[in-house]
């Protein structure tokens, strides 16, 4: 008998040693079921559930949001992508807007005992699983758990746990909050008001899981008063579910631009943690790669399409669907044909599932809001940089944007631009350029500033030329609008469009290499196409972040920023006069006219700001240590003279052609000369800015003969400022704002020294340098104050040395 009870005991052992993985798994999770003694399912996703089936199951119940997930779904890594979807009125200056998003991580659900955890995944530091110091990597990179939830039944088949989660969406959780730590500071939040915070939606799809969530914030000062002491914001949770067959990274290289993922490697040779970047790009691969081979346009497996928002008026459509297959051409470079795919919303009948928020499909999204902007995001997949999925962001009013800058950069010199009902064909245009532009984005492609200055400046005025190569060589810079152009310049091109960077840089990122069996097998291909290119500007890459390289600059155009500046002054000096008739209309107010010439200034101030980055500049070329030159390249010395020179005279003297009177009599009662003042203490502050100041002076050390010294500089400006003092002439309202102005600014580098709070600067010659100036000027005021017949002049010189002696004589 204790034989037979022995033989079944074995029997049973080998019956269970023979069940499938998952039977075990569906056992041991029954048993653990009724060791917890968990509610029944029915108990807790009860006949009230709103349910919806996915990636997971959303059920709500009540007021509770429960995730039914799937057991073979723990430990996969997904994408939480946190965006705000919607914000109180003028939150964040009004630069903060729906769509901005907030966070981006890869996390893993994992099945802890009783309990579900999410983790927060890196994939930043890596190492192989099989060398010596991947344990290290792991322990010294402990993922941290986001958010836990006990495990509250089981479904009827034991192949999903059932959990609350509620409480990611309701509580405070700083890695998915919408509000920076510098706006809660600004807002004084306190806290978040869990009353006033809620679950509004949660939807499922095949791969990812949409979440919206009010949370409202106790604040003292919220952005609008009539807010009530609140700020409440819709934010939107996206979990996304990574692909398990990644695709082949690409590493990243700065002499080509592209949006990067940083990573560091543990089992590199060198004698540190090498440190590196991949790219964000679509995953395309040749449905034919043999036919590829051999240099034939291919067909990707999957191509790159996107959606119009339903929302998108019938007029703009093709707009819209021609700036996303403008990339055509490019992707052509890398071997692919109808890589990139425009199609109209589908039909109820023809995909009743379509959804925009849906991660399978792309969207360009057509928002009603004031919001003048557009934008490019893409989701892309840490590991690997694989673009997951894009929505592209229009909002209405950028339609304004652009009708007001068509009007003051060409008004001059192209008739249709002068009305404030810009022609469909013209418009079109631009909007067709800003969706590429944006569309640019989403495929991987940062703005490249450097871009602008590939081209001659008087090229711009050419038809032929404008019309074959357009404004710039890439329509990732930004160059909206040919203000080069002059009056009489016939037939040539306004609007930027997609130019030979474009398609080189496309085909860099994309063109699929079959032979090379890895990243680093790739790279010296890729880099072989960087060298067929070095010394050509055409091709060159700068993000103008450094704001030290006039030839890296927002907005600007041509290789010649000064000429291409009194271009495009001259424009506006011939704009303003006829912005009274271009802008009225018949039974309506100035509010147009109002808006379009502040807008105006906003040009002229950017023009401005052009020329004086050339002062103290520095040209930037990436280059590797296998090529021969500098990286950088102080501007000529002749070029920052003539730049001060210009200031003198377009900046810094006072701008009558702006003070139109029959203009400015119909849209303010006293601002001009306020307004003149701004704009020339802002280019001023410019100009003497710390950073540029340290770039000259360094300058000095390194090229003493052939530099434009500080000093130099310096008297160069204050001669120009100061003219009528120089030349006992007296001062109009404007000269004397801008004169107390320098002054000003000169003061309170020294003022410094009694406050002690900038280190770097108590410690530099920039210190010398203002003290010689106020000293310089007071000196010469003394002399030459009583030379003018006129009292006011008099007491204006007279405030300047009281200024000046309040900064040098109290500094200490």
């Amino acid at each position: 008998m204790i034989k037979k009870i022995l033989l079944l005991g074995m029997f049973a052992t080998l019956g269970l040693g023979c069940k499938s993985p998952k039977a075990v798994t569906q056992e041991s999770s029954k048993s653990e079921k009724k060791e917890s003694d968990l509610k029944e399912y029915s108990q807790v996703i009860t006949a009230k559930a709103k349910s919806d089936e996915g990636l997971f199951t959303t059920h709500f119940v009540d007021d509770k949001l429960y995730f039914e997930i799937p057991t073979e779904l723990f430990e996969k890594d997904m994408l939480l992508v946190s965006r705000i979807a919607g914000v109180p009125s003028r939150f964040g200056g009004g630069y903060v807007n729906a769509g901005s998003k907030v966070n981006e991580q890869v996390v893993r659900w994992v099945k802890r005992d009783g309990n579900v955890d999410m983790k927060v995944i890196s994939f930043e530091n890596q190492s192989d699983e099989e060398s010596p110091i991947y344990k290290s990597v792991q322990a010294n990179n402990f993922f941290p758990i986001l958010f836990s939830s006990k495990i509250e039944t089981w479904n009827n088949d034991s192949t999903s746990v059932v959990i609350d989660a509620s409480g990611l969406f309701e509580k405070e959780v700083d890695a998915i909050n919408g509000i920076s730590s510098s706006l809660r500071k600004r807002y004084k939040v306190k806290k978040l008001d869990n009353s006033r915070s809620y679950i509004e939606s949660a939807h499922a799809y095949p791969k990812n899981i949409e979440v919206k969530h009010v949370m409202t914030y106790e604040a003292e000062t919220p952005p609008d008063r009539d807010q009530a002491g609140t700020i409440s914001m819709l934010l939107n949770q996206s979990m996304i579910l990574l692909p398990e067959d990644k695709m082949r990274p690409r590493l990243a290289n700065d002499r080509v631009g592209w949006f990067t993922i940083d990573k560091y490697d543990y089992d590199s040779e060198e004698l540190k943690a090498d440190d590196y970047e991949i790219i964000r790009r679509w995953k395309l691969v040749p449905k034919d790669i043999e036919a590829y081979k051999r240099g034939e346009l291919v067909e990707p497996v999957e191509p790159i399409v996107y959606y119009l928002d339903p929302a998108t008026p019938e007029k703009w459509r093709p707009y819209f669907k021609q700036g996303i297959e403008d990339w055509n051409v490019a992707f052509e470079k890398a071997g692919f044909k109808n890589a990139i795919i425009a199609k109209d919303p589908p039909s109820k009948e023809e995909d009743p599932g379509f959804s925009p928020e849906d991660v399978r499909y792309s969207v360009v999204r057509y928002v009603a809001s004031t919001t003048r902007n557009a934008m490019g995001p893409s989701v892309s997949d840490p590991r690997t940089g694989e673009i997951i999925e894009s929505d592209i962001i229009w909002y209405h009013n950028h339609l304004r944007s652009y009708r007001n800058r068509f009007m003051i950069e060409a008004g001059a010199q192209n008739p249709k631009a002068r009305t404030l009902n810009t022609p469909e064909e013209e418009i079109g245009e631009m909007m067709r350029m800003v969706i590429a532009h944006e569309v640019g984005h989403a495929l991987g492609l940062p703005h490249n500033m450097k871009a602008s200055s590939a081209y001659p400046t008087d090229s711009l005025r050419s038809a032929e030329f404008t019309q074959k190569y357009g404004l710039t060589p890439s329509i990732m810079d930004y160059a909206r609008v040919n203000y080069v152009a002059q009056p009489g310049d016939e037939d040539v091109r306004y609007i930027r469009m997609l130019g030979p960077y474009d398609l080189y840089a496309i085909n860099w990122g994309y063109r699929f290499l079959p032979e090379a069996d890895s990243a680093k097998e790739e790279k010296a291909t890729l880099d072989k196409w960087i060298l067929e290119k070095a010394g050509d500007p055409v091709y060159e890459f700068g993000n103008g972040y450094s704001g030290a390289d006039p030839q890296s600059q927002r907005e600007s155009l041509g290789a010649d920023q000064i000429k291409a500046s009194e271009y495009g002054i001259a424009n506006l000096k011939k704009v303003v006069p006829n912005l009274v008739d271009w802008t009225s209309k018949d039974g309506y107010g100035y509010g147009e006219l109002a808006e379009v010439y502040r807008e105006l200034g906003y040009m002229w101030r950017g023009y401005l700001s052009h020329v004086v980055t050339n002062i103290g500049g520095v040209y930037e070329t990436r280059k590797t240590s296998d090529q021969a030159g500098v990286v950088y390249e102080p501007v000529p010395s002749d070029i920052q003279k003539n730049a001060v020179k210009f200031l003198n005279e377009e900046a810094f003297t006072t701008p009558n052609w702006m003070l139109n009177q029959d203009l400015l009599g119909r849209i303010e009662a006293s601002e001009a000369i306020d307004r003149i003042q701004s704009i020339q203490t802002w280019t001023l502050e410019r100009l003497l800015k710390k950073d540029r100041l340290k770039r000259m002076i360094t300058n000095e050390e390194v090229n003493a003969k052939k530099a434009y010294s500080s000093v130099e500089m310096m008297e160069d400006v204050r001669k120009g400022i100061f003219s009528e003092l120089y030349n006992s002439r007296k001062t109009d309202a404007y000269r004397r704002n801008l004169q107390r102005s320098y002054v000003d600014i000169a003061s309170a580098y020294l003022k410094e020294l009694k406050e002690r709070e900038n280190d770097e600067v108590l410690k530099s010659d920039i210190m010398a340098l203002m003290r010689g100036e106020m000293e310089q000027l007071k000196a010469d005021i003394n002399r030459r104050k009583n030379r003018v017949d006129h009292q006011l002049t008099r007491f204006h010189w007279n405030d300047l040395l009281a200024r000046i002696d309040a900064a040098t004589l109290n500094e200490i």
